[in-house]
């Protein structure tokens, strides 16, 4: 991205001399020395943030009064929500959000020179890097054969869009393709791509130096903040903008302070205190801001359990999790192959930039909570919420209260002891069912771990975890304990430099021994590429109704996310999923009871099998290594024989294949004229659902497998596409036949305009119940537009732009809710879709709403930022309610987007003119 130097910050542009070599840069104590004002004060996080605003400064996009405006901040104790227009150095994708992306970028392509430009116009100005890590899926598990097995099973899926990429990566500057098997996107950028401190040529040839700042199509990509690299995820869409140079529209954030006092005790992991931490800040109410961590506490807190928590910001709801430059920030850039002088740089940067955390740091912030980390117990969450936190000696407990509610059992009424002779009083009732698996000498219960899954960027980059996990392996082995067999066990590192060490020290063996083989390097179960379980035990599942179970080391454990067989999905550390693979039963209460007999019938409890913290600390620094990092990442780009033999055209459109079931050309910019329209009301809009709250991303575009009888489905089946074929949504992001058809059709979801359905089924025009897809596709016909009606935390979880795009193809005019995910909201912005919140305490259910209403909403036509307009609700006995609705439009720039019905829109038309 060029830089442009503005009157006012062209003396705030200093030069640093690191190891002999001299690079220009913007310093923050030089603004202050201009009188841009007193910066001294700002979180580590913000001044990030500020310096991007020292380096862009225009007079145009970016202003001296923007600059001025931090400074505010710190004089209001924390708080001014300036728009500001923001630019980041690169951008991050992974190929379920990639892909889409990538075909928006190639339809843009089209779309300019239908007005009359070159398609070269539509290029990356920022360097971007999509990582192929979403599309490997757990067909072959708990043998030697099951890697190469899913690395083939995934080429012979996904070859369309594979040569669709190479395309990209060949017809786009600027973009960088890492190739299947490699790796997952975050782990990726945080032990390779990630700098810290960036470094490019502006438009007068000198070297700059910035700090390292993306966005990701991922909402994961905050773990990179424990690396004090600022990015958090976007939409698609968003990401697409910003590749075009387009910048972010955002207003100053709040910057809440989270202190970490004391240090770790004996028997416990980073990822027990980042399940704490996710309750606690859930719990605080952080979303749309910024959470730095500071405190005593980080002297003791490697990097890889700070990119653990930073890693997990989207489900405590944060925009980041940041972490500022320190020491240990420097011991892991050198440890993971980083160039001596980039290190060194890092270091002078910091100290000059004000961004460096030393005993003295002590910023202000807008809000504070401490933890003090020598209280972190053992734990895990569940069943379907990441912040649903659980001290592991109440998990079974826990867990039977889940089995309780589902059958409809009084808790107080339950009998909680299966095991106890004789017949249980009649006022006790143990709600548990089991069932004998067809074939198997064994039954399944409520309760029964069907999958447990070492998995997912959240922990996999965490060698202190995964050194952990396999010495439970080892400890287990010994003594002649095993998996159960009706767990399907996985192990899916998010990089090749942690089968290094586990090979290195021997645990991998272990590992294998009790089923946690190599199933793949990529995402796998955490989005929902768990693969089929044994199919007698999915029969009885469903025979039984039973309340089967997961535990996995992922991020993420949304309902109807991790697999079609399982109703509980629990999240735990690597250590704790090998646990819960031994004892096969989530009513087992590990902390206390025995997980199995050993070779010679004697009880084996966790505390046999659980490593000390020198055992885990002694290898991981014997075999995680700066040269195992040097080495796995020597040819990144390159890829295997399978990568290279993918054939893909040379040309700067793409020749769209129209019998293609994965990538066609998407209908947002046909037709398309070369001038906006204006934003209208909305009149007589029906609804297409009401939902309840926390519905997350999954429910609005689920990522994972879908079956014959689905709208997606028929439309494959239409095609003569296979059952067996079908592969996932997330995988099929490419064609927006089938995602529009996958909207709101999670299995899990309810929409309460009908009785106790789950799955997405809504009132068709003429009242019946049918698919969301069949009956928007009805009013469509005829016109009619259409809004849905939410709760809290609308459109939590992913970034995934799906969510906006099947809405808005659905024909659906706006969304109304109590209030929304940031993430989420941006993106229904961003494709023309508007948002708005209820105010004065009206609420879907206040307002008695049954989804057969007519609803008209006025003033958009001269509509304000974050404006209140009315909304005329008709009763179906023909009674009129009006109401106040905040419109979530937030910024001016939003306003444009909405005009020219969607960023990419906005971004195309002004390509256009200057051409």
């Amino acid at each position: 991205m060029p830089i442009t130097v503005g009157q006012d910050t062209a003396k705030t542009r200093k030069t640093l001399s690191v190891n002999g070599k001299t690079i220009s840069y913007y310093s923050i104590p030089a603004a202050t020395e201009a009188g841009l004002g007193d910066f001294s004060n700002l979180p580590a996080a913000l001044k990030v943030v500020l310096e991007n605003m020292l380096r862009f400064e225009d007079g145009k996009t970016v202003s001296v009064d923007d600059i001025r405006a931090f400074a505010e901040w710190g004089a209001k104790g924390g708080q001014n929500p300036r728009e500001i227009a923001y630019r980041p150095a690169r951008v991050l994708m992974q190929d379920f959000t990639g892909v889409p992306a990538v075909v928006d970028l190639a339809a843009m392509r089209d779309g300019i020179v239908a007005l009359g430009g070159k398609p070269e116009m539509i290029n990356p100005l920022n360097p971007v890097d999509l990582v192929i890590d979403h599309s490997v899926m757990i067909d072959e598990f708990g043998n030697p054969r099951a890697f190469q097995m899913n690395v083939d099973r995934e080429y012979e899926r996904n070859m369309e869009r594979y040569q669709f990429l190479k395309w990209g990566q060949g017809a786009f500057d600027n973009f960088r393709v890492v190739p299947p098997g490699t790796g997952i996107c975050h782990q990726v950028n945080l032990e390779y791509l990630a700098q810290t401190v960036w470094t490019d040529t502006d438009q007068t040839g000198a070297e700059v130096a910035y700090p390292d700042t993306l966005v990701g199509t991922d909402s994961h990509t905050t773990m990179v903040n424990g690396a004090a690299v600022l990015g958090w995820g976007v939409g698609g869409i968003e990401a697409e903008a910003a590749m075009l140079g387009q910048p972010i529209s955002m207003l100053i954030p709040e910057v809440v302070g989270f202190e970490l006092t004391g240090q770790m005790i004996e028997g416990t992991t980073g990822t027990d205190l980042v399940l704490k931490v996710v309750e606690m800040l859930r719990k605080k109410g952080v979303v749309g801001k910024f959470v730095e961590f500071y405190g005593a506490g980080l002297d003791h807190l490697p990097l890889a359990d700070r990119a653990t928590i930073a890693n997990m910001a989207p489900e405590y709801g944060a925009t980041c999790g940041f972490f500022p430059i320190d020491d240990e920030t420097l011991r892991y850039l050198r440890n993971t192959g980083r160039d001596a002088d980039r290190v060194a740089l890092v270091e002078a940067y910091a100290k000059e930039n004000g961004m460096w955390r030393d005993a003295g740091y002590a910023p202000i912030y807008t809000d504070t909570l401490s933890l003090d980390m020598g209280t972190i117990v053992p734990a895990i969450s569940g069943p379907k919420r990441p912040q649903d936190y659980t001290p592991l000696n109440q998990a079974a407990d826990a867990f039977f209260k889940v089995v309780s509610e589902y059958r409809g059992v009084d808790e107080s009424q339950a009998a909680t002891d299966m095991a106890e002779e004789g017949p249980a009083p009649d006022e006790l009732i143990d709600p548990r069912k089991s069932i004998k698996v067809e074939g198997e000498d064994y039954e399944l219960r409520d309760g029964s771990v069907v999958i447990a899954s070492i998995t997912s960027c959240t922990n996999t980059s965490n060698p202190y975890v995964m050194i952990g996990a396999g010495l439970v392996a080892r400890k287990a082995h010994a003594l002649g304990l095993t998996r159960k067999p009706w767990v399907k066990t996985s192990l899916a590192p998010g990089s090749q430099v942690v089968s290094a060490y586990l090979e290195a020290a021997g645990l991998q063996e272990d590992l294998d021994a009790i089923g946690f083989n190599l199933v793949g390097y990529g995402c796998t179960t955490c989005i929902g590429n768990s693969g089929p379980i044994q199919k007698e035990l999915s029969e009885a599942i469903a025979k039984g109704d039973l309340v089967a179970t997961s535990v996995l080391s992922g991020n993420r454990n949304f309902e109807g996310r991790i697999s079609p067989d399982v109703r509980a999905n629990y999240l735990a550390s690597p250590p704790l999923v090998v646990a819960y693979a031994l004892a096969g039963d989530m009513n087992v209460d590990l902390a206390n009871e025995p997980l199995g007999q050993d070779k010679d019938g004697n009880d084996v409890y966790l505390k046999d099998i659980w490593p000390t913290s020198k055992e885990i600390a002694d290898l991981v620094e014997k075999t995680v290594t700066r040269d195992a990092f040097l080495t796995k990442y020597a040819d990144v780009f390159k890829g295997d024989e399978k990568w290279q033999a993918v054939e893909t055209t040379d040309s700067q459109t793409y020749d769209w294949p129209p019998a293609s079931t994965y990538v066609q050309n998407p209908p947002y910019f046909q037709g398309m004229g070369k001038e906006p329209g204006v934003i209208s009301n909305i009149e007589g809009a029906k609804v297409l659902a009401v939902l309840g709250d926390m519905i997350t991303t999954d429910h609005i575009s689920p990522a994972g497998s879908f079956k014959e009888t689905t709208p997606a489905g028929q439309y494959l089946s239409n095609h003569q596409v296979p059952v067996r074929e079908f592969n996932s949504y997330g995988s099929r992001r490419g064609n927006h036949e089938v995602m529009m058809r996958g909207t709101f059709a999670n299995i899990r979801i309810r929409n309460e305009m009908l009785d106790g359905v789950e799955g997405g089924y809504t009132k068709g025009p003429d009242g019946r119940q049918m698919s969301i897809f069949d009956a928007a596709m009805a009013y469509q016909e005829t016109d009619i537009p259409l809004v849905i009606f939410g709760g809290e935390q609308y459109g939590a979880g992913s970034s995934r732009d799906w969510a906006a795009k099947g809405t808005a193809l659905l024909g659906v005019k706006a969304v109304i809710a109590e209030s929304f995910e940031r993430i989420h909201r941006s993106n229904l912005v961003g494709m023309g879709v508007i948002p708005f919140e209820f105010t004065g305490g009206d609420t879907r259910k206040s307002l008695g709403l049954t989804g057969d209403e007519t609803v008209s909403i006025h003033g958009l036509d001269t509509i304000q930022p974050l404006q209140e307009v009315p909304a005329t609700i008709t009763m179906t006995d023909g009674s009129q309610r009006v109401i106040t609705l905040k419109c979530r439009i937030d910024t001016a720039i939003e306003i444009e987007y909405i005009e020219h019905g969607g960023v990419l829109h906005y971004v195309l038309r002004n390509l256009a003119k200057a051409a």
